[in-house]
């Protein structure tokens, strides 16, 4: 995986330029995985390229929400039984609670953050669930520019300095992997209760 990355990002996107961004933002948000890549791809740019780095921030927007209209559109096709084939009726009611709960704030949340976030499940869920393709763009798009903004904005005022923060970051993550994994499911947890609980509330007091 590590030579797979390399490759894309010091051969396929300096080879292709703007084109090769796009491809491997539509990539990873769609057929393959590849963690941090588009967030390092911005990060190199702003600090090579300032005057034109902009231009790849909304290349790698614009991939990325391609790869995820393919997805959301496997999730309207497959339905939540595709959902529970590869995922589990336990985790996929865990996100169909979040759905309930938050609306399309499930779906902008894990696209802001970084992984071990899981990511893909939301956009699989958000066909699945219906999020219209309309709502569905307008979120990703708001929620991926903002954080492909955020990682340029770091590039052009601290340079190589941003890349070491965009590391710092992805190994703060993945040494707490775990932990925040507890947290997702807690807070999963949580919304699945509060939703019970409101329920319950509303039929007590139509009674």
């Amino acid at each position: 995986m590590h030579k797979l990355l390399s490759w894309i990002q010091f051969v396929l996107v300096p080879w292709l330029g703007a084109p090769g961004v796009f491809l491997a933002a539509f990539l990873d948000s769609s057929f393959l995985s590849l963690p941090e890549i588009n967030d390092m791809i911005v990060v190199a740019a702003a600090v090579a390229h300032p005057e034109t780095c902009w231009r790849v921030a909304v290349m790698a927007t614009l991939g990325s929400l391609g790869g995820c209209v393919v997805l959301w559109w496997l999730g309207r096709r497959g339905g939540e039984e595709f959902l529970v084939r590869r995922f589990g009726v336990v985790r996929v009611g865990r996100i169909r609670a979040a759905f309930e709960r938050w609306d399309v704030l499930a779906l902008a949340v894990p696209a802001l953050l970084p992984p071990p976030m899981p990511f893909k499940i939301f956009v699989l869920s958000a066909g699945a669930f219906g999020v219209s393709l309309r709502r569905f763009v307008l979120t990703l798009t708001v929620a991926r520019g903002l954080r492909y903004l955020f990682w340029t904005l770091l590039g052009l005022l601290y340079g190589e300095e941003a890349l070491a923060t965009l590391k710092a970051v992805d190994r703060w993550c993945a040494e707490r992997a775990v932990l925040l994994g507890l947290v997702a499911v807690a807070v999963a947890l949580g919304s699945v209760a509060a939703l019970a609980w409101r329920r319950r509330s509303g039929s007590a007091s139509a009674a």
